[in-house]
C-alpha cells in the first residue's frame, strides 16, 4: 500500500519540483554595476551637504526667501545650485526646475505663501517618460510648527535626505539609463506634505508614469530613544492596499488576495531585495503599514494620486532629535543638530537608494494587464500584456513569481521568456500568491507585479 500511495503521488511531486527547482530571484543575478555604483557613495560629500543645509539656520516654509544665506528661500537656491553644478559635469544631463504653487489658508500656512519644490530630472534613453524617483524634505521646524524665527536645524529631519538626493544625483549621473530617474528636494512637508502634492498634481499633468517614489524622511540617525545604537538595520514603510483602489476593486481583492500586494508594496519587497545582495551590513525591515503609526510622509501625496511610493528611513528614532525648540532641560538635549547625524549610515541608506534607482532604471517597465485563472484546477495561468520591442529595446522575457500566502518575500521564481501567458503545473492557485516581473536583456527586473487592478503600477 505505502508502494502503490508513492507511485500515484509520484508524477505530481515531480512536477512541483521541477517547477520550483527551475527557479531564481532578483538578486541571483549579480549586477557589477550596482556594486560599483554602492562603492561611489560618499560619507564624506553628505556630511558637507548636511553641513550646509544647517548653515541656513532655519528651513521653515514660511522663513524668510529674500536672504542669501538664511531660511528656506537661500536653501532651496542652494540645492537648485548643486543639482545644476551636477548638470554641467555631466554635459547636461540634468533638467533642473522649480515646481511650485501657493497654498494659503491652512491650519500651518494662515498666510499665503508659495511652496516651492526643486526637481532634477535625468532623462532615460528609450523610455524617458517613465520615472522613478528618490525625494527627501527641505524644510525644518521646532515644537511650535508656526515659529519660523527660531534656529531650527533640521540636521536629520531632514537635511539626512536631501543630502542623499543630492548625492545618489551626483553617483547616478555618471551612467546613462533607459528610464529616466527624478531627485527630488521637496518642500512643506513639516505645514501638511504640501510639496509632494503640487509634485504629485504637476506629474499627472505632465502624464509622467513614476512607478517608484522613495521618499527618504531621516536617514542618519543610528540612536534611538529606547537606548539601541544600531547601524546595521532600516525600515520601509508601505500600503497594503492602494488608495485610489474603487469599490469594484475591493470586492474584488476580498475573493482573490492582494492586502499585502499592493504595488508600493512589492516596491518594498524589490528595495529589501537590493538590500540583501548590494548593500554589506545593512537589514532592511518591511513595516506593512503606510507609515509610523498616525504620523505621515512625502510619499502619501504620491499613493493618494496613484504612484507607487515607499518611504525609507532610520530603524530607531530618538524624539527628543525631533520637532524641538534647541534646549537643555533636566539634562536631556533637546533639538536635531548635527550631533546626531552617523554620515556612514546616511551614506549607507543613501547606497540603497541609488541601487534600486539604477536597478529599476535599467529594468524594463513592469507588466500591464496581469491576469491570473486557475480555480478548481490543478494548474496556475498567468497572462499579461507583452511589451514591444520598439518600445522597450532592453526587454528579453518575463518571470513568474510565487510564495505561500504568509511569506513577506517571494520565494519562487521561474523564468518563462519572451511570451505574454506561461501556465505552472500542478501549482494550485489557492495556495500561492503569484506575480510576474519584466528582464532585461543583461538580467535586471522590474518589481513584481500582482495579478489585477490591485496590484497594478500602471
Amino acid at each position: 500500500m505505502k508502494f502503490k500511495m508513492t507511485t500515484l503521488i509520484a508524477p505530481l511531486a515531480f512536477s512541483i519540483i521541477m517547477a520550483m527547482n527551475n527557479l531564481g530571484h532578483a538578486s541571483d543575478q549579480d549586477q557589477q554595476k550596482l556594486h560599483d555604483i554602492v562603492k561611489k557613495v560618499s560619507a564624506k560629500r553628505i556630511e558637507q551637504d548636511i553641513r550646509k543645509l544647517v548653515s541656513f539656520g532655519t528651513r521653515h516654509t514660511l522663513s524668510d526667501t529674500k536672504s542669501e544665506s538664511k531660511g528656506i528661500g537661500a536653501a532651496r537656491r542652494w540645492i537648485k545650485q548643486e543639482f545644476e553644478k551636477i548638470s554641467s559635469s555631466c554635459g547636461g544631463c540634468l533638467e533642473v526646475i522649480y515646481v511650485s504653487d501657493t497654498i494659503k489658508g491652512e491650519k500651518r500656512i494662515p498666510e499665503p505663501t508659495e511652496v516651492v519644490s526643486v526637481i532634477a530630472i535625468q532623462r532615460g534613453k528609450s523610455e524617458p517618460n517613465r520615472f522613478v524617483m528618490m525625494s527627501g524634505d527641505i524644510d525644518s521646524r521646532v515644537t511650535d510648527p508656526l515659529n519660523y524665527k527660531s534656529e531650527s536645524p533640521g540636521a536629520n529631519d531632514n537635511a539626512s535626505g536631501v543630502a542623499g538626493t543630492i548625492e545618489a544625483a551626483r553617483v547616478l549621473s555618471q551612467y546613462t539609463f533607459d528610464g529616466s530617474i527624478i531627485y527630488a528636494a521637496l518642500a512643506g512637508e513639516e505645514q501638511g506634505l504640501f510639496g509632494g502634492k503640487i509634485v504629485a498634481d504637476y506629474a499627472l499633468k505632465q502624464k509622467w508614469r513614476i512607478h517608484a517614489v522613495l521618499n527618504n524622511d531621516m536617514i542618519g540617525n543610528i540612536e534611538g530613544i529606547n537606548g539601541i545604537i544600531n547601524n546595521t538595520t532600516a525600515r520601509i514603510f508601505s500600503e497594503g492596499t492602494r488608495a485610489v483602489e474603487t469599490e469594484e476593486e475591493r470586492r474584488l481583492r476580498r475573493f482573490t488576495g492582494g492586502e499585502v500586494d499592493s504595488p508600493s508594496r512589492n516596491l518594498a519587497r524589490y528595495v529589501d531585495r537590493i538590500a540583501d545582495h548590494y548593500i554589506p551590513n545593512l537589514d532592511t525591515m518591511m513595516v506593512y503599514r503606510l507609515d509610523r503609526f498616525r504620523r505621515g510622509g512625502h510619499h502619501r501625496p504620491f499613493n493618494e494620486v496613484g504612484f507607487p511610493g515607499v518611504r525609507i528611513m532610520e530603524t530607531n528614532e530618538h524624539y527628543h532629535r525631533q520637532h524641538q525648540d534647541l534646549r537643555t532641560e533636566d539634562n536631556i538635549v533637546y533639538g536635531d543638530t548635527i550631533e546626531g547625524v552617523n554620515f556612514p549610515y546616511a551614506a549607507k541608506l543613501t547606497a540603497l537608494n541609488a541601487v534600486s534607482l539604477a536597478s529599476m532604471a535599467w529594468a524594463p517597465a513592469p507588466p500591464t494587464k496581469v491576469e491570473i485563472s486557475g480555480a478548481v484546477q490543478p494548474d496556475t495561468t498567468l497572462k499579461w500584456q507583452q511589451l514591444d520591442k520598439s518600445l522597450s529595446k532592453t526587454i528579453s522575457g518575463y518571470k513568474i513569481y510565487w510564495r505561500y500566502t504568509d511569506q513577506p518575500q517571494w520565494q519562487f521564481s521561474r523564468y518563462v521568456g519572451m511570451v505574454n501567458e506561461f501556465t505552472l503545473e500542478n501549482v494550485v492557485i489557492d495556495n500561492y500568491f503569484f506575480g510576474v516581473a519584466a528582464v532585461s536583456d543583461d538580467g535586471f527586473e522590474s518589481p513584481v507585479v500582482f495579478p489585477g487592478p490591485n496590484g497594478a503600477f500602471e
